[in-house]
């Protein structure tokens, strides 16, 4: 019956074919399961980094936005006190033009020290010599003069 073995072996053939087939495409299946899985975790994982630097994005701006609200703040207290610190010398100014016979004090209220100006004494520029003295900085220091040319030399001409 060799009619009959080569049908079988046409037929064990076919089912390796089939079977082959069906294997390949389980296996296929597994692998795209595998890489959808592997990608779709990474995509996840990346919306989340997104949502966390979004929400640190919205942090750091109202940060900002009440970092500039107090400085805003502050430079309005600051100008005020400024205001009600010139209201308050002028305010003492005029009550001191109508109620105070002191000049002195009204000066000082009024912020005019010319008297306190001049008494202050200015420091002078450093000298290397004493008063009526000519010191070591004189063109004629340490030349000594004779008795006979002592009023016929005149000093070199300075430049």
């Amino acid at each position: 019956m060799p009619g009959h073995d080569d049908k079988e072996r046409i037929v064990n053939e076919s089912n390796i074919d089939w079977i082959l087939a069906i294997a390949c495409f389980l296996a296929g299946i597994g692998i795209g399961a595998l890489c959808y899985h592997l990608l779709n975790a990474n995509v996840a994982r990346n919306q989340k980094v997104r949502q966390r630097l979004a929400e640190t994005e919205l942090e750091l701006n109202q940060v900002k936005d009440a970092l500039n609200d107090h400085f805003a703040k502050a430079a309005d207290l600051a100008s005020s006190i400024q205001r009600q610190s010139h209201e308050l010398e002028h305010h003492l100014a005029q009550g001191a033009d109508r109620l105070v016979d002191d000049l002195q004090l009204k000066r000082r209220l009024h912020g005019n020290n010319d008297e306190d100006a001049e008494e202050i004494d200015v420091p002078q520029v450093p000298r290397d010599y004493a008063d009526g003295n000519q010191g070591t900085l004189a063109e004629d220091y340490g030349i000594r003069k004779r008795k006979d040319e002592q009023e016929s030399v005149t000093p070199p001409p300075r430049y």
